[in-house]
C-alpha cells in the first residue's frame, strides 16, 4: 500500500476518527441473524421438495455445449429435447460438497470477512446507470468519475463490508475498457473485499493480470482473491445463459469466488404466488450450484437467490415492497436451512429522492433481510430509483441505518450484572436515579449506538441549527468525505505498470468539480418526451421509458 501520510495526513486521520465507531463498538458487522423465520419447517421442506421435482422432471434448458459434457459426467441426463434433468440424489450431493463457509478477502487483511454460517454483513450491488447529482439533486448518467467517487466514499463507511461496483461508467463505451477501468477504480480506491462483473469471458484473464499487479506478482491474486464475480448463469424461467456460463468457467479457472445470482421476477419470469416463486427460484439457484459442482466441486459460491417483485398492475419494478422484504427474508432462510452461504437483496427503494418513501422502504427491507440471517445482503447501500440510480447521500444514510440494524440483531445480553439488581437497589435507596451509576457509565458505550446524522435535538435547537433535513445533512457529510478522503492503494510502480498495459481513463472530473462548475449545456441536457426521458451526455444518448423511472 502506498504511504498516504503527508501534509494532508492529519486531516485524513481526523476524518477517519469521526467516521470510525467507538472503541467498544455496540453494533459491529457480522451480527447473528436468523430470528425472523417467515417459513415453518414444513414450508421449507415443501418448497425444497418442489424445487427438486422441478429439476428432476422439468430440468433446465438451453445448455451450452461445453457444459453438457460436464453435467453428463456428474449424473445429469439429457431428456432428448435439450433439457437436462437432475436426479434428487445429484442435487443433494452437490449441496453436500458445496463450500459452507469461506473467507472473502480484503487487500487489507483486517477487512476480510467470513461468509456463511449465521453472520450477517451488509454490502453493495447494483449497476446503476444514473447518479443523483450531489449539487443539483437531479439524476444524470453515471460516469467513471462517479465510480471512483463512490468507491472512495464507501471506503470510509464501516458498515459496507464489501464493495461491489454500484454504477456503470456510461462514458466508457468500449466493453473491455469498461471492465478494466471498473476493476482499476476498485483496487485504487479501497482495500475492502470487492466485486464486479465481466461483460464476456475473454475479459477475465487480462483483468486477473491487473489484479496480480495489485497483489504483488503473477499468480498472487488467485492465492488470496480479493475480488469476487457477480454472474447470472440462469435465465428465468429455467434455462442457462451461454455468455454467463462462459464467464463462470473462466472465473473458476482463475480461482475467483462467485455470486451466482438468480433474479426472477414474480408474475413475469416466475409464479406470482410467493410460495411458487420461491420453489422456482430455489430450483434455478440450485441449477447454478450444480454447474459449479460439475466444473469444480466446492468452489466458493454465494448462493444468491434474489427474489424480485414487479407491480402487477403496471409492470414496474417494486424493489421496496413488503413482498420484496418477505421473499428475500424467506430466501435467506431457505439457503441457510440448506447450509449454503446465502446472498439476498434489500434497500432497493423505488424512491427517487431521499425522502420518507426512501426511509420506509429501506428500513423495512433491510431489517427483514438481516433478521432472517442473510449472510451477504446486497444492494443495501447507496441504491435508489428501483436500482436505476445511486446516491452519495444514500451511502452515508444507509451506513447509519445499518448500525441500528446491527444493534437490533445483537439483541439483549442477560447476565447477573446486566440484570442490575444491586444498581436498582442503590438508585432507589440513594440518589433516586441512575445517571451517575457505574453500571450506566459502563453501558453507555457498550450497549448504545449514537447516530451522527439522525437529529435528536428538540425543535428549537434544530431550527437554530438551520432546520436541515436528513438529505441536507447527508449531503454535507458526503461532500466532506469526498473533499478529504483521496486514497491511492497502489504504489507508483503498480499504477504505472497497470497504465502501460491497460487503457486506464482515470477521470479528471469529480463530483466536487461538477458542483463548483456545474454542467454546461453541451455536457448534460435532459429532455422530456411523452413516455420517454432522454439523457444526452457528451456524445451519448441514454433513454428510459417513463414507467421504468
Amino acid at each position: 500500500m502506498a504511504d498516504q501520510r503527508g501534509k494532508r495526513g492529519g486531516r485524513r486521520e481526523r476524518l477517519a476518527k469521526r467516521a470510525a465507531k467507538p472503541e467498544v463498538d455496540p453494533c459491529p458487522p457480522g451480527q447473528i441473524g436468523g430470528a425472523y423465520k417467515p417459513l415453518s419447517d414444513n414450508d421449507l421442506r415443501r418448497i425444497y421438495e418442489t424445487a427438486l421435482r422441478l429439476l428432476e422432471r422439468l430440468g433446465v434448458g438451453e445448455v451450452p455445449e461445453r457444459l453438457k459434457k460436464d453435467l453428463l459426467a456428474i449424473g445429469a441426463a439429457d431428456n432428448g429435447t435439450g433439457r437436462f434433468l437432475f436426479p434428487p440424489a445429484l442435487v443433494k450431493a452437490a449441496i453436500a460438497r458445496a463450500t459452507k463457509t469461506f473467507v472473502l478477502y480484503g487487500r487489507d487483511p483486517a477487512r476480510s470477512i467470513e461468509v456463511g454460517g449465521n453472520k450477517v454483513y451488509f454490502g453493495t450491488g447494483g449497476a446503476a446507470v444514473q447518479t443523483l447529482d450531489l449539487h443539483s439533486g437531479i439524476y444524470r448518467p453515471s460516469t467513471l468519475a462517479d465510480l471512483h467517487d463512490f468507491t472512495r466514499l464507501q471506503d470510509t463507511l464501516a458498515n459496507v463490508s464489501w464493495y461491489t461496483r454500484c454504477c456503470v461508467a456510461t462514458d466508457v463505451p468500449d466493453n473491455f475498457d469498461l471492465d478494466a477501468n471498473t476493476a482499476y477504480a476498485l483496487i485504487k480506491n479501497t482495500t475492502k473485499p470487492t466485486a464486479t462483473s465481466f461483460t464476456v469471458a475473454a475479459h477475465v484473464a487480462p483483468i486477473v493480470e491487473m489484479l496480480d499487479i495489485a497483489a504483488g506478482g503473477s499468480g498472487e491474486f488467485s492465492k488470496r482473491p480479493f475480488l469476487k464475480a457477480h454472474i447470472s448463469p440462469i435465465i428465468s424461467p429455467m434455462r442457462y445463459g451461454e455468455d454467463a456460463v462462459d464467464v463462470l468457467y473462466e472465473c473458476i479457472r482463475h480461482n475467483i469466488p462467485v455470486s451466482c445470482i438468480t433474479a426472477a421476477q414474480a408474475g413475469a419470469t416466475a409464479p406470482a404466488t410467493l410460495a411458487g416463486f420461491l420453489a422456482q427460484s430455489l430450483a434455478e439457484t440450485l441449477a447454478s450450484l450444480l454447474m459449479v459442482h460439475a466444473i469444480r466441486p466446492g468452489h466458493p459460491m454465494v448462493f444468491s437467490n434474489w427474489p424480485l417483485v414487479i407491480d402487477l398492475r403496471t409492470g414496474a419494478f417494486s424493489g421496496g415492497s413488503g413482498e420484496t422484504a418477505v421473499l428475500n427474508a424467506a430466501s435467506a432462510q431457505l439457503s441457510n436451512w440448506l447450509g449454503l452461504p446465502s446472498g439476498v437483496a434489500c434497500c432497493m427503494t423505488d424512491a427517487k429522492a431521499i425522502d420518507a418513501q426512501y426511509g420506509m422502504e429501506k428500513g423495512t427491507t433491510a431489517m427483514a433481510a438481516g433478521l432472517a440471517g442473510g449472510n451477504l445482503i446486497y444492494e443495501s447501500s447507496g441504491m435508489t430509483a428501483s436500482l436505476l440510480g445511486a446516491s452519495f447521500e444514500a451511502f452515508v444514510l444507509d451506513d447509519e441505518m445499518h448500525s441500528n440494524n446491527y444493534r437490533a440483531l445483537r439483541g439483549i445480553e442477560v447476565t447477573n450484572d446486566n440484570l442490575g439488581f444491586d444498581a436498582i437497589c442503590d438508585a432507589v435507596l440513594g440518589d433516586g436515579h441512575f445517571l451517575g451509576g457505574k453500571q450506566t457509565h459502563a453501558a453507555m458505550e457498550r450497549d448504545y449506538f449514537y447516530p451522527t446524522l439522525a437529529d435528536r435535538n428538540e425543535p428549537r435547537t434544530w431550527a437554530q441549527n438551520g432546520a436541515k433535513d436528513a438529505w441536507a445533512r447527508a449531503r454535507e457529510r458526503a461532500q466532506s468525505i469526498l473533499r478529504e478522503h483521496k486514497p491511492m492503494y497502489l504504489t507508483a510502480e503498480q499504477d504505472q505498470e497497470i497504465r502501460e498495459r491497460f487503457n486506464i481513463q482515470y477521470p479528471w472530473t469529480s463530483v466536487l468539480f461538477q458542483q463548483e462548475h456545474h454542467w454546461s449545456a453541451n455536457q448534460l441536457e435532459i429532455t422530456s418526451k411523452p413516455g420517454v426521458v432522454l439523457f444526452l451526455w457528451r456524445n451519448y444518448v441514454f433513454w428510459y421509458e417513463r414507467t421504468h423511472l
